[in-house]
């Protein structure tokens, strides 16, 4: 087998190894049942209890409080983008909303083809180079919830500290989740795709506060209906038992490794090295302002787009992938979730001091 090279693609991204290795055994004899995993039924009491402890493990690492239901889904985190507005949308509604790149803004065309939405606050005419400060931006007195995006990865900007309001939250956080400290209870609802932190590309995580759940109104179709799913468990249908599976693996591994207060600490090393090597020289131009960078996804310009291809290019030759920038923006992009090791980092950074004296701009 070709040895593993660094993957900062930013999702679906890097797993830890030995999650993928006790995957590869598990997928072909779950637990010696003699039936692979990917063949368990979801009503089995061996994939009930996989259920059960991936959602008891996400509830001990984000220390989720009791009346907060914890929901498996499908459809990606797009889903949620129009199934937030329905669920609370409804007539006489409005939702507050925070404009800070790509995911916001698909979220935002979605509720407003929904219900009554203002935009309170956005950061395209800078390009999305970062996120408001606390009290840039007010949130109305009529408004139901304020929604945000917790990371962007595409633009490498982040909130380091929650919005606060009397509002309940709403929060996307598909690339940070898991990735630091925070308060739950100071959310309404929070949903986040898997393939960043948690697992595979296939799960959306929902938690929910259970006051919200009377709120949602009557004849929404089924599926969308957040009370459909609360009532049978995240088994109305048939769910992504292989994403769900792998998630608890995740979810195991970040206990291993010392929990989120422990990952915590080493993204923002990961970060640091990073942001140190960008600010070292004007060669390498991060495009997040300073106060709003991401620990996840690290974004950055060379002089000219014929070097920024030329980077990518050799910087894969070395085993550094996946470091081309989204097409809406160009440039390069490092994106360096929980499973990122460190030391793909440090080779990262040494091959950047490496490269620019190699080529002069």
């Amino acid at each position: 087998m070709k040895e593993r090279v660094y993957n900062f693609s930013p999702g679906p991204a890097t797993l830890p190894l030995e999650v993928l290795q006790q995957a590869s055994k598990d997928i072909v004899n779950y637990d010696d049942t003699g039936i692979g995993l990917v063949e368990l039924s979801h009503r089995s009491k061996e994939f009930i209890a996989i259920a059960d402890n991936t959602e008891a493990l996400l509830r001990k690492h984000l220390e989720i409080p009791e009346n907060y239901k914890v929901l498996f889904l499908q459809g990606g985190a797009s889903t949620q983008f129009y199934m937030v507005p329905m669920n609370f949308l409804g007539d006489g509604k409005c939702g507050a909303y925070l404009n800070t790149g790509t995911w916001s803004k698909k979220a935002i065309k979605e509720a407003d083809q929904i219900g009554n939405i203002e935009v309170v606050f956005s950061s395209e005419s800078d390009t999305f180079n970062r996120v408001p400060k606390q009290g840039e931006y007010e949130v109305p007195t009529h408004a139901d919830y304020l929604y945000f995006v917790s990371n962007n990865t595409i633009f490498g900007t982040q909130f380091k500290t929650m919005p606060v309001t009397e509002k309940p939250l709403f929060c996307d956080m598909s690339s940070d989740i898991l990735s630091r400290k925070f308060n739950v209870s100071d959310f309404g609802l929070i949903f986040a795709g898997a393939q960043k932190n948690l697992g595979p590309a296939g799960v959306t995580i929902v938690i929910i506060k259970d006051s919200l759940l009377s709120e949602i109104p009557e004849g929404l179709p089924s599926m969308i209906n957040y009370n459909t799913h609360v009532d049978k468990g995240s088994m109305f249908n048939t769910p992504p038992c292989f994403a769900i599976y792998l998630v608890g693996e995740v979810l195991k591994w970040l206990e291993r490794t010392g929990g989120v207060d422990a990952i915590e600490k080493l993204n923002r090393q990961k970060a640091a090295l990073l942001y140190e090597m960008i600010d070292r020289t004007s060669y390498y131009r991060g495009h997040a302002i300073a106060d709003s960078r991401s620990d996840m996804n690290v974004t950055f310009n060379l002089p000219t787009a014929e070097l920024e291809s030329k980077f990518i290019a050799e910087a894969a030759e070395v085993g550094l992938n996946g470091l081309k920038g989204h097409r809406s923006i160009g440039g390069c992009r490092a994106s360096i979730y929980n499973a990122f090791p460190q030391q793909g980092v440090v080779e990262l950074v040494d091959f950047m001091a490496k490269f620019e004296s190699n080529n002069p701009a």
